[in-house]
């Protein structure tokens, strides 16, 4: 009776842990740096830590990333930027950053040799999307929001495997339409406007299918870096499982960090959520040996039998 009822303790206490790991939201990772600073001098470096949506990613990035300068349309704005890119990717999981072996080897490359070498730089290692929303128009309503109507007079510009749609759309087929309209804009804007350009999940429909995510997005910066324009890229990835509200996902954690070493937190090693749950996983472990040792001693205890008489002793 004993050994049924410890066993069912663990098998209780083995559920509650699997639904705890269950419910935790699949989410991917968005990035963003410039080579050189642009922004608010007190974001440099920073890493937000907690579960956000791509509406709530868009404001940090205008707010906190200073692209309200660069894409929303005000009078006597100031072009810092030449040239600001939203590469929208899916190679690239939250869980992934840790990992030695990743699924696109060029793409954690690119990232990591751009980010680190960049003077502005923020990361958002946890971005959840609802079921049925788009990454790339969840990201542009977001801008819009936040600019207000001053979003929609800017130069936006897309490649062709975005699904958006409108009158006078300029939509890029291959890469050398994205290197003449760099080209071109770099340094001849006479509205002084940053030129946005959205690089959707593909690339282009007629792209060879060996280039993977990582080579379009080296190939991308290798060709900004090239042309001497002055540009900023947001990189954000579509997570594989999607959450029913993401927007109403609490806020856990934030951690903005000011350091200038080369490596940036939240691309190596085990980060802040990673210690959280490493933590509670360890506890848990550790109350079911205790609870294991508790119903052990007491079925050794309801084990002794005692005599219920004693002899009287004999002379």
């Amino acid at each position: 009776m004993a050994a049924k009822v410890a066993f069912a303790a663990v098998a209780v206490m083995l559920l509650a842990t699997w639904h705890l790991a269950a419910a935790a939201p699949l989410t991917a990772p968005a990035f963003l740096w410039a080579p050189e600073n642009y922004g608010s001098d007190e974001a440099k470096e920073a890493v937000h830590y907690q579960t956000i949506s791509p509406a709530c990613l868009a404001k940090s990035v205008l707010d906190e990333g200073g692209w309200s300068k660069l894409v929303c349309s005000r009078e006597g704005s100031h072009k810092n930027v030449d040239i600001a890119v939203v590469f929208l990717g899916s190679k690239l999981q939250s869980s992934d950053m840790s990992k030695d072996k990743q699924v696109d080897p060029s793409l954690a490359d690119t990232l990591k040799v751009s980010f680190a070498g960049s003077e502005f730089s923020m990361a958002f290692p946890y971005v959840a999307m609802a079921d049925d929303d788009k990454l790339e128009s969840s990201l542009l309503s977001g801008f819009a929001e936040n600019c207000d109507s001053e979003f929609q007079g800017n130069h936006i510009t897309y490649t062709d495997m975005c699904t958006v749609s409108g009158e006078d759309l300029k939509k890029h087929q291959n890469m050398d339409s994205i290197h003449d309209l760099v080209m071109s804009r770099m340094g001849r804007n006479p509205s002084g406007k940053t030129d946005l350009i959205v690089f959707c999940n593909g690339g282009f429909k007629d792209l060879d299918n060996a280039k993977s995510e990582g080579e379009l997005l080296s190939e991308l910066v290798s060709m900004l870096k090239k042309s001497g324009a002055k540009y900023t890229v947001l990189y954000a990835s579509l997570p594989y499982g999607l959450v029913e509200n993401a927007s109403n996902l609490p806020i856990t954690r934030y951690l903005a960090e000011k350091t200038n070493t080369t490596t940036k937190p939240g691309l190596d090693g085990c980060d802040g959520e990673c210690v959280v749950k490493s933590s509670l996983l360890e506890g848990v472990f550790v109350g079911l040996v205790m609870l294991i040792i508790l119903i052990s001693g007491l079925c050794c205890m309801m084990g002794i039998d005692t005599p219920s008489r004693f002899e009287a002793p004999q002379d």
